[in-house]
């Protein structure tokens, strides 16, 4: 069973920053994309970026563009999320899943991890 495990949120006034880290037990066809994904108030799930654990090729929300940064280091089994400049808006809970393809549709991910809290305060 291939599990995820997020870590790294917390609380933040406007502009600042934080790193999220999202662990994988083992790598598989199902994790051929890690993707990040916030929901607020247990709404919907927004994919905020995603990246191809075989390419590299990553790909962001046009909300989070410029903010946000997706990386992944293949020898740690990690995948991580630096956000700069936050904004109230960030606040969400954030979630780490992967699927066997990328995607902006949180119906592609078939993994999830238990989801970290991040809350930026204006």
């Amino acid at each position: 069973q291939v599990r995820l495990m997020e870590s790294g949120g917390g609380s933040v006034q406007t502009g600042g920053s934080l790193k999220l880290s999202c662990t994988v037990s083992r790598y598989s066809y199902s994790t051929s994309c890690i993707g990040w994904l916030r929901s607020v108030a247990g709404g919907p799930r927004e994919a905020v970026a995603v990246i191809s654990t075989r390419s590299g090729d990553a790909e962001y929300a046009n909300s989070v563009k410029g903010r946000f940064t997706i990386s992944q280091e293949n020898l740690k089994k990690s995948v991580y999320l630096e956000m700069e400049n936050l904004k109230p808006e960030d606040t969400a809970t954030y979630y780490c899943a992967a699927g066997s393809r990328c995607s902006r549709d949180s119906i592609a991910y078939v993994l999830w991890g238990q989801g970290t809290q991040v809350t930026v305060s204006s």
